[in-house]
């Protein structure tokens, strides 16, 4: 006699969502975890690492509406396909670059492959998530980014003191294409699709879901109508600046900013994205709770404008200390806000954007990383003309404080779905 299925099948779509985005991660911080290593390899200066990271976020910017928009119109199974098959290709052509332009060129496709991850497994939330478990359905997905950040580390380093900068992005690649099988496999886009699935958990979806299966053009002239939405834009720009320097720029900034050894930032780096596997985890929680006792509007400013606020203290505090220990400490405190900051801003994404979820996460995505763009290219042209690490931290406090303000003017309470009916 066949067992029931102890865990329901929204909740294994999350943990299939969870290790896409782990990977992702797994990913985007190999380089900078190997990026003394790479500077040294090609005689890179701080401009010219600079520019290999942003290609990645260059690409991943231009290319991220066009994903989400082919996400909502083909279905989130063939994107993320197209998405995991061409990002692996690229991450394991990383570890074959012969120089800078190498890299760049490499960086660039990779991040236009990359491109749409996050929007369209929004998208797929809000296709297999009820309305009250939303955020809970973001939760577990971005827990994955936490988790890859703090995997990475501890599988990267290793490999790359044993075998050379270049064999990690062999392994990742590896990663990706087993991650590719089990959804071709298995994934599908609709709750009605899957086999095995009881009614009564179909039913629970269906009734709360708001995605619609009919296509319909998405017309761009809500959006200029939505201040609401142009604010939480305007704040994904300023929360991207700060994590794309967890991401791509702390390895380097700990080693030749504040002098830690390569054993030093391994550990602090482990610490500061394992911490915040906790505050992912009870993002979506916490959240759903102080919706259900402040209200939605209340609730998501709450979050959005506090986490904000504490993220650019802590940074300050990094940036006017020599102690490794408070560095690490600061650092720390400062990524554990980051992560309910961005699980806030794509919960916002379904609520303002229904049934276009996945374009409207892609538009607010493209504009955050178009600010990680700006950051990667700005922290490294700003260490050679200052000939400090610490001199971009301050703008990127003065960043993290606009974004705190942003957050209490925006309203998450009109969908784009409201505004085409009036």
């Amino acid at each position: 006699m066949a067992l029931t299925p102890k865990i329901p099948y929204r909740f294994r779509i999350g943990i299939l969502l969870f290790f896409l985005i782990l990977i992702t991660y797994l990913d985007r911080v190999t380089i900078s975890l190997v990026g003394v290593r790479i500077k040294s390899a090609f005689h890179l200066t701080n401009s010219q690492f600079g520019y290999v990271l942003g290609a990645f976020a260059l690409a991943y910017a231009i290319f991220e509406v066009p994903s989400a928009l082919m996400g909502d119109r083909l279905g989130q199974r063939k994107v993320f396909l197209r998405i995991v098959i061409w990002w692996s290709v690229f991450t394991a052509l990383t570890g074959a670059a012969t120089g800078f332009m190498s890299l760049v060129v490499i960086r660039f496709l990779f991040g236009m492959g990359e491109a749409g991850a996050y929007p369209t497994s929004t998208a797929t939330v809000c296709r297999w998530f009820p309305r009250s478990e939303t955020t809970r359905g973001i939760s577990l997905m971005s827990t994955g980014s936490t988790t890859g950040a703090a995997l990475a580390p501890l599988i990267v380093v290793p490999i790359a003191a044993a075998f050379g900068w270049r064999a990690p992005f062999y392994v990742n690649a590896a990663f990706g294409l087993g991650w590719v099988l089990v959804c071709y496999w298995w994934f599908k886009n609709h709750p009605a699709e899957m086999k095995g699935i009881s009614a009564e958990e179909r039913e629970l979806i269906e009734t709360q879901r708001r995605f619609v299966t009919e296509h319909r053009g998405f017309d761009w002239r809500l959006v200029a109508r939505h201040p609401s939405l142009w604010l939480l834009i305007a704040s994904y720009f300023c929360i991207q600046w700060a994590n794309y320097f967890f991401v791509a720029w702390m390895p380097n900034y700990l080693q030749e900013g504040k002098k830690f050894s390569e054993q030093e930032m391994k550990l602090t780096t482990t610490a500061v994205f394992l911490f915040t596997i906790l505050s992912s985890l009870l993002g979506g929680i916490v959240s759903d709770r102080l919706i259900k006792k402040k209200g939605l509007k209340r609730a998501r400013r709450t979050v959005g404008a506090s986490t904000f606020g504490i993220m650019a203290v802590l940074v300050l505090i990094s940036t006017e200390t020599s102690s490794h220990r408070l560095v690490a400490i600061c650092l720390i405190g400062a990524h554990f806000f980051l992560a309910p900051a961005v699980i806030n801003s794509f919960s916002s994404c379904v609520e303002m954007g229904g049934d276009r979820a996945g374009t409207v996460a892609g538009i607010m995505n493209f504009f955050g990383q178009a600010g990680a763009f700006i950051m990667s290219i700005f922290f490294g042209k700003i260490v050679d003309l200052t000939s400090s690490f610490d001199a971009p931290q301050f703008l990127m406090a003065a960043v993290l404080a606009i974004g705190a303000f942003l957050w209490t003017r925006i309203d998450v309470t009109r969908t784009v779905n409201q505004l085409s009916i009036r």
